[in-house]
């Protein structure tokens, strides 16, 4: 038996506002597809979540989704899928564009009922195009949905669910679209190692989605990262597919690969102290590029570049020569787009001596927010808290985390100085 594992397609995703972007995406899953799925024959594709980037889907992007899943369709390859973050209905709505592609018999889309918040499966009703679990061959594949940062409470009910729901010979698969702790690049909270293990005594393989980095556990829990960087912050992560082998006696061989189309990116830094004239500075960023930056390659996608300012600089922002160096940047590597980011930091919030670090800024970022907080007498006593959550939801913002996710943050956040006031009450 082999399937292709994959997750966190994002299709629409719009990164810097820039019209090639939407196509990226889509360029990068159909070539997954045509290598992997149907160029490997798998005899199924689980996808774990995000397929979409929102939940508002534009036309082009439901061209390009249709599009991918109808050759799988053609060939024969069904795809099972649970919805993500991104994907979710709406909270007054049945519908979401996930259901409606698993309504029209693109994909099977895989979720537990509830009564009174205790999950419970249902085997697929191909009529109705329902359902938790489904069978394919010899796999029995059990869908989830995303539990925020209820997912440790979920994990046991999950398991009691699973284990009624059992083959007898089947390689049971479950699909789970989480953060697993020391693995996450989200700040909200993560599923503990502990927590998930619970599941080994139910399931074979876990797919997992949301994270954008690839990794594994013990052979079993396999998250294969985005197909395509969402966040230039992501761009070192390894990430892509897994393509799943499993033998008779159920043991599993999984081989990552990032052999496909996908734009590359690259992020610079360059510490500006000392730098008193902005010729001089264009001329550094300049000499930086020659020796640093990714060039275009042909028949490959040009890549994204973004140059990062940092430290203390000897004359006013607003001299920085950022056409100049951008329009040369260009011109040098060829690039699709050239993003410049200015983080020196402000004269007046420097301490005796400049921050020539990540870390030395994010201090003075925290110190900035606190003395904003501290203008409210209300907040007086929990200051340094909420100036983490106030940091913690603009990075979510800023890394396109849904509302709903750095909604989570924020109440996980405010639960935390409640019981801290309480316990020091």
């Amino acid at each position: 038996m082999k399937f292709l594992h994959i997750a966190d397609v994002h299709l629409g995703c719009t990164r810097y506002q820039l019209p090639e972007s939407p196509r990226d995406f889509f360029d990068a899953w159909i070539d997954v597809l045509r290598r992997y799925a149907i160029g490997e024959g798998v005899d199924f594709v689980v996808m774990a979540g995000d397929f979409f980037h929102k939940r508002v889907v534009p036309p082009e992007t439901m061209n390009y989704a249709v599009e991918g899943l109808a050759e799988l369709r053609d060939v024969g390859i069904p795809v099972i899928t649970i919805e993500g973050n991104h994907d979710q209905k709406y909270t007054d709505s049945e519908y979401s564009w996930l259901r409606s592609l698993s309504s029209w018999g693109f994909v099977k889309l895989l979720e537990p009922t509830f009564t009174d918040g205790v999950p419970a499966y249902e085997a697929w009703d191909e009529n109705a195009r329902r359902g938790g679990f489904i069978d394919v061959g010899r796999a029995r594949i059990f869908g989830s949905q995303w539990f925020g940062a209820q997912g440790n409470q979920m994990i046991p009910l999950l398991t009691d669910a699973i284990s009624q729901n059992r083959r007898d010979g089947a390689f049971h698969i479950l699909l789970l679209h989480t953060d697993v702790e020391g693995h996450q690049v989200h700040p909200i909270p993560a599923l503990s190692v502990e927590e998930l293990m619970r599941l080994r005594s139910v399931v074979d393989y876990v797919g997992l989605g949301h994270t954008h980095m690839r990794y594994e556990i013990d052979n079993w829990a396999f998250n294969p990262g985005s197909i395509e960087v969402t966040n230039i912050a992501e761009y070192r992560e390894d990430r892509g597919v897994f393509i799943v082998d499993v033998d008779d006696a159920n043991n599993v061989s999984a081989r990552h690969t990032d052999e496909y189309k996908f734009r590359p990116f690259q992020q610079l830094g360059l510490y500006v102290d000392g730098i008193d004239k902005p010729e001089e500075l264009t001329e550094n960023v300049l000499e930086m590029v020659r020796l640093e930056a990714r060039v275009a390659e042909e028949g490959k996608p040009r890549p994204i570049i973004e140059i990062a300012l940092r430290g203390r600089l000897g004359f006013p922002n607003s001299q920085i020569e950022m056409r100049k160096i951008r329009d040369t940047v260009l011109e040098i590597t060829g690039a699709l787009h050239v993003r410049i980011k200015n983080h020196t930091v402000p004269v007046e919030y420097l301490e005796t001596e400049p921050a020539q670090t990540d870390e030395g800024r994010h201090r003075i970022e925290r110190r900035v927010v606190e003395s904003l907080v501290l203008r409210d007498a209300r907040y007086k006593n929990r200051a340094e808290a909420i100036a983490e959550a106030v940091i913690g939801a603009k990075r979510m913002a800023l890394g396109d985390e849904s509302p709903e996710s750095i909604a989570d943050f924020i109440a996980e956040k405010d639960a935390d100085v409640k019981v801290s006031e309480k316990s020091a009450g």
